[in-house]
């Protein structure tokens, strides 16, 4: 449980302090301010959806879904269904993203997008704002992918 509080709870924090300086510094829905020029921007939009801004307007449904995957993640965590310390970390990951969102959709009714790259490539041009939980979330999901590969999974320690 340590290993789940001591990623989850400083990520959250990290996501919640860059989200209140978006929100303190930045209007909201204004033009993206240049980080460096032609690739990385600043901004302050809304998304009440999901990845992409799929399923617009969807805030309550997410918030709900959000609170069941928190839920379901502790539950299995502390019952031992992630053994191997990738799964763990990507656990941690998981729960401080999910806890970032959640926060926004309950106070913003919305989660605040702030980080926006331009890859200059055919669909991604500007890739879709994100966030840190945002990051967290994704990465844990490669986690994820990544140990499934793995032939045999190895124990960690409590």
């Amino acid at each position: 449980m340590k290993l789940l509080l001591s990623l989850a709870l400083p990520l959250y924090a990290l996501d919640q302090a860059t989200k209140w300086w978006v929100f303190k510094n930045l209007p909201f829905e204004g033009e993206p301010q240049i980080v460096i020029p032609d690739y990385f921007y600043l901004c302050h939009w809304g998304n009440t959806g999901a990845a992409f801004s799929s399923f617009h307007n969807s805030n309550t449904a997410f918030m709900v879904l959000s609170m069941v995957a928190l839920i379901g993640l502790v539950t299995f965590y502390v019952r031992g269904a992630f053994v191997d310390l990738p799964s763990r970390v990507a656990v941690g990951l998981l729960l401080g993203g999910i806890l970032g969102n959640l926060t926004d959709r309950i106070i913003h009714g919305h989660v605040i997008d702030f980080l926006l790259v331009d890859l200059h490539v055919r669909f991604a041009h500007p890739w879709p704002a994100f966030n840190v939980a945002d990051a967290c979330i994704c990465t844990a999901a490669g986690l994820f992918i990544l140990t499934s590969f793995r032939a045999e999974k190895k124990p960690v320690p409590a």
